[in-house]
């Protein structure tokens, strides 16, 4: 008897733990879902107001252009 018990109770156990993490990850994938919703309805607000996200401007960054100079011979022997 203590055997079944004990059996039913770690099915029990596994069986809360299953349901438990199927919650979690629907809640998971409904924020996700709300994330995405909101973006876009951002977005959409932004376009309407006229904003252009990377209009033709590359992005800055930290690097000098040398080091993209040094990748590139045509334009190095340009440079000299």
């Amino acid at each position: 008897m203590p055997e079944e018990k004990q059996s039913d109770a770690v099915e029990k156990f596994l069986a809360d733990r299953k349901a438990f993490e199927d919650r979690k990850q629907a809640l998971v994938d409904d924020l996700l879902r709300q994330k995405a919703e909101a973006v876009k309805a951002f977005d959409e607000k932004l376009e309407k107001l006229g904003y252009q996200g990377n209009s033709g401007r590359g992005k800055r960054n930290h690097h000098k252009k040398a080091a993209a100079q040094a990748a590139d011979p045509a334009a190095k022997a340009k440079g000299k």
